[in-house]
Formats: structure tokens, sequence, C-alpha cells
């Protein structure tokens, strides 16, 4: 018999690719993660994974058992679901991780929505970037991610079920003395000999204002970074450069010093969706605060 648990440390290990880092995800030690991987290779009567220089590799048997792992896991997910519908428990604490534009927009709304409509279901809230929040959620640290598409993120990931909730376009945002400041609209073109101030890798809206960029035919020199949109502003606003930031980003925002327009063209888009474990979409404590969010996101 395979024990659920096990097969949780198999794909924390699968993804985190070191047994060390598996086990601080899933607030283990090193070897209670290795003692529990040699267990699941008794009960399967397989070797899983193997241990190499550059950290842990799956085995074929492995790669087979993680293949049913996703599915076995979800459905695990959806009996809690049912167990707890089952059992009326409508009370709760449910863990919220969101970028602080979308906790802003869409998370802050759905804690004045949920205290209306379902007063036992309270929200923890946890400020976190899309590219952090969604491995937290895998990890079971979280319950619901608020996130943003980038690249290189799974466009169906098996282990999750996405919930689309808004979409915004990024305008550009340039010093009072540039010489585009006057324009209407900005051609990301003419920005291309421009020092750029952006967000870091791994920031999914630097993918955005990379991508954006490279669609206009250059690689932007991004010189000064920062996650905080109002540091950017700032720096624009000093002359440091130009940017590309979220349209909600810039609300209440002190602009004095920079010009905002749209981009020529096809704007470069933010895509925010929420994300839980697959199988957990119809947990009664769960779908009343995705419903939530997408009530706050239509409005």
């Amino acid at each position: 018999m395979i024990e659920a648990r096990r097969l949780h440390i198999l794909r924390a290990v699968a993804y985190h690719r070191t047994v060390t880092a598996a086990a601080a995800a899933l607030y283990l030690t090193p070897s209670a993660v290795s003692q529990q991987l040699t267990a699941l290779e008794q009960e399967t009567g397989h070797r899983l994974v193997e241990r190499g220089a550059k950290g842990v590799r799956l085995t074929p048997a492995g790669e087979i058992l993680l293949s049913h792992t996703n599915a076995v896991l979800a459905q695990l997910e959806r009996a809690e679901a049912e167990l707890a519908a089952y059992s009326s428990g409508a009370a709760g604490t449910v863990t919220v991780a969101s970028f602080a534009t979308g906790i802003a927009l869409v998370v802050a709304p759905a804690v004045a929505h949920l205290a209306r409509t379902s007063p036992g279901i309270r929200l923890r809230v946890l400020d976190a970037e899309g590219d952090a929040s969604l491995p937290m959620l895998l990890d079971r640290q979280i319950d619901v991610a608020v996130a943003v598409e980038y690249r290189g993120a799974p466009a169906d990931d098996p282990r999750l079920a996405h919930v689309p909730l808004y979409a915004e376009p990024f305008d550009a945002v340039v010093p009072v003395a540039h010489r585009l400041a006057g324009a209407d609209v900005v051609p990301l073109a003419e920005l291309a000999k421009d020092t750029w101030i952006g967000p870091y890798p791994g920031n999914p809206c630097h993918d955005v204002v990379v991508l954006a960029c490279e669609s206009a035919g250059f690689q932007p020199r991004l010189d000064h970074s920062s996650d905080d949109f109002r540091a950017v502003v700032a720096l624009a606003s000093a002359d440091a450069g130009v940017a590309l930031v979220p349209r909600s980003a810039l609300r209440g925002m002190d602009l004095t010093g920079v010009v905002v327009r749209p981009v020529d063209g096809v704007a470069p888009t933010r895509r925010v969706f929420a994300a839980v474990r697959r199988g957990a979409e119809e947990h009664p404590l769960i779908s009343p605060v995705l419903n939530a969010l997408g009530a706050a996101a239509r409005e």
C-alpha cells in the first residue's frame, strides 16, 4: 500500500531537484525525506530516484509514479472537499498569497465580500510575487495563489486549477523631459536606445517587459531594477530611464516628474489568475474564496 504523504514527498523532490530544498519546503529534515523516499521505493519495489552531483532526478519508474501522483493527490483533494461539504464545514481560515497590486485590486475586496456573504471564512493574506506564490501553493504553505502568467510557466499544469481574474495593459512611463513626453502614444521601438527601469528577472512582470521589447525588435537595457513600481516611477521621475508599468499599479501614485502614455499598437498585458491545487476548487472553504475573487475582478 502506497502512503499518500510519501507521494507528496516524491513530487516535492521532483519539483525542487534536491532533497535539501524539498525538505525545507515540506518543513522536514533532509534525513526524514530520504527515509520516506526509501520507504516508498520499498512499497513500490522500484528504485525511484537517482542522486548525482547536480541533485536528484527521477528514474523511469519514478516518472511513471509521478504521472499518477498528480491524479491521486488531486482526487484526495476532491475527497477532502466532499467530506468537508458533508460536514458543512463553512467556517475556517484560507491562506491567500498575492502580489501587492493584486491584494489591492481583488484580495482586499474579496475579504470585504466574504465578511458579508460567508462570515465563517477568514482570509489570511500574504504578499508574494507570482513566481513565489505558485511553489508555495504546491508545497501546501497556502491555499490560493493570485499570480501572473509568465514565460516558462506551464500552460496546463496538471497539479493546479486556474481561474482567470483580469487582464490589464502596461503603460509607458517616461520622464517629463523625455523626447516622447508630448506624444499621445509611445511606440516601444522608439525606446530601444533608452536606459530602462524594471522588475528583477523571475518576477513575471519582468518577462512581460522583455517580451514586449523583443516584439518591438530590441532587448531593453535594464540598468535599474526594483520589484516595487513606486520605486520604478520614482527613478523615472529622476530621469534615470523609462519603464513599462501595469496600469493599476499607477493608481494613486505620485506621478510628479513623469508622463504616462499608452503603448502604440498592441499593449503588453498582465494576465492575472487565481490558482488552487487541482481537486480543491470545490472545497467549501476555497470555492467561496474563488467566487469572491472573481466578483472583485469583475467589479
